[in-house]
């Protein structure tokens, strides 16, 4: 059997009036959807120093801190099929962040070269992000679970 890929994903909100989700977009590839920071953790990497780094990476927020740890999911990858397990963490950031932005990624990784445009969105989504990623901030807030049209 195949070792799943173990990855992170963050769910940084910011608290307003009411509380908002940090997503992006890919400004070049917009079929790649909404989506939150998430990706691979590297070789001798804490899972909480990943989801901090995958925030720097694709958003450049530097003042996100992590809460907790709301779940692991173990699902495989949506295109090439192959096992992933990614925990998903709860992290915050002040209220005076932007409200958005654009984010240059520099460096040698896969996402070397993108532009992500950033924005905070309100809680609860009214729709799903890319590949159900929002699948578990009913964990952090059960009001926080996605708004669907389909009865769910």
């Amino acid at each position: 059997m195949t070792r799943p890929r173990i990855r992170v994903a963050a769910y940084v909100i910011r608290h307003r009036a009411a509380p908002e989700l940090l997503v992006f977009d890919h400004v070049a590839m917009p079929e790649a959807g909404t989506q939150v920071p998430a990706g691979g953790v590297q070789s001798r990497e804490g899972l909480q120093e990943a989801a901090l780094r995958e925030v720097a990476e694709e958003t450049g927020l530097l003042t996100a801190t992590v809460v907790r740890q709301i779940a692991v999911e173990d699902k495989p990858h949506p295109d090439t099929g192959q096992p992933r397990r990614t925990g998903f963490f709860y992290l915050r950031t002040p209220a005076d962040t932007p409200d958005a932005w654009e984010h240059h990624v520099y460096g040698d990784g896969g996402d070397a070269g993108l532009t992500f445009a950033c924005r905070f969105l309100p809680l609860p989504l009214e729709q799903p992000l890319a590949d159900d990623q929002d699948a578990w901030l009913g964990r952090i807030d059960p009001r926080w679970t996605t708004v669907t049209g389909n009865g769910q």
